[in-house]
């Protein structure tokens, strides 16, 4: 289990797109499945090195950061001075007259710390972990089928570029792939998918969405949810695999917007639920989806 999402409305004329309207999934019971995901889900949130509930810092590394001392723009028990900065896109460690590069998205120790360069070139961001505990476990609505659809992805006919951020509150360079429609309650929504950066130089189709469940029974800023590619060159969108963004599990993360438009107007009661304890919803403003 990655660290990543593993992440609107206003969409350019070349991404208005007519798609297929959902179908109900005809596949294989997914029950199963998301029973072992989730399973396997709690267990890392209990014991990897880069869970949200490990989190201590995370923050643009600007004109460069100092680790360590109690001073220091993160205080680190136990690590002498340590200066971080972004040379040439690359970014760097550096302790007295040793350095070391950081690989972004690659998880790097430091005495008992854990941290994880990300972001595009010009815009990086570090993340610091401490040692993991499962502080309280998610909760999730009972598994429903009725909220997995079989959907065409109309793919778009510009990708254009925009930055968002992801699931993890990092910043990514996610191109749109295109549209696909949902069909709840007798009423469609038309949802931006994007393609969101994997640590793995690969990506996943994702869709970061509202719905009329938001600050009542599930995070207010939104949930994450993948396409699975099926057969027939179609996707399997299953609301029950829905997550938060790490901000519902600490304020140390950025919290992503809401993807302006994607919201859809019936109550989605499928997924992980929210009780409490993460950042606030941001707001919704031009900016913060920057397409282009």
């Amino acid at each position: 289990m990655s660290s990543k999402t593993a992440r609107h409305g206003w969409l350019p004329a070349c991404f208005l797109l007519i798609g297929s309207a959902s179908v109900p999934a005809v596949l294989p019971a997914q029950a199963p499945a998301v029973a072992r995901e989730r399973a396997e889900y709690d267990r890392w949130l209990g014991s990897a090195n880069v869970s949200p509930y490990a989190a201590i810092a995370q923050t643009r590394i600007g004109g460069g950061i100092r680790l360590g001392p109690p001073d220091a723009d993160v205080p680190l028990d136990g690590v002498s001075l340590q200066q971080v900065s972004e040379q040439g896109g690359r970014v760097v460690l550096e302790s007295g007259s040793a350095s070391r590069s950081l690989p972004r998205g690659r998880p790097v120790s430091l005495g008992t710390y854990t941290l994880v360069a990300s972001g595009p070139a010009g815009r990086a961001t570090l993340s610091v972990f401490g040692r993991p505990a499962l502080k309280h476990p998610p909760a999730y609505f009972a598994y429903d089928s009725s909220y997995a659809f079989t959907v065409t992805l109309v793919k778009a006919s510009e990708p254009g570029k925009g930055l968002v951020l992801a699931l993890d509150g990092t910043e990514v360079e996610a191109p749109v792939a295109g549209t696909v429609v949902v069909n709840l309650g007798g009423k469609s929504a038309r949802l931006l998918v994007r393609r969101i950066p994997e640590d793995n130089d690969e990506s996943d189709l994702e869709v970061y969405f509202r719905d009329a469940t938001n600050g009542k029974g599930t995070y207010p800023a939104g949930r994450f949810v993948a396409l699975i590619p099926v057969a027939g060159g179609r996707y399997l969108l299953d609301f029950n695999r829905a997550r938060n963004p790490f901000c519902a599990y600490s304020s140390v993360y950025a919290c992503p917007a809401p993807w302006k438009g994607n919201t859809i107007s019936e109550p989605v009661r499928a997924g992980e639920r929210y009780s409490g304890g993460g950042l606030d919803a941001p707001a919704i403003t031009d900016s913060a989806d920057r397409a282009g």
